[in-house]
């Protein structure tokens, strides 16, 4: 299997409804889908963090809000 191959594709690219940090050419995408008011979603923050910081410029971080239904009836 090539590296092509084996790299994900986002089903909805990054765009600009997406909250974005770090350059479009970053060898790295990661999205999160989050939920602002999720606690759980809050403890990954200071994770995301580390990862940014360890990554620097190699990291593009996007942030897509995804409501929880069960939070937010």
């Amino acid at each position: 299997m090539t590296k092509r191959a084996a790299a994900a594709a986002l089903t909805l690219p990054v765009g600009t409804r997406d909250h974005i940090q770090g350059p479009a050419d970053a060898a790295v995408t990661l999205v999160e889908y989050g939920d602002y008011e999720c606690p759980h979603c809050g403890r990954a923050y200071p994770i995301i963090k580390a990862i940014q910081q360890q990554m620097g410029r190699r990291l593009r971080f996007v942030y897509r809000n995804f409501p929880l239904r069960e939070s937010h009836p």
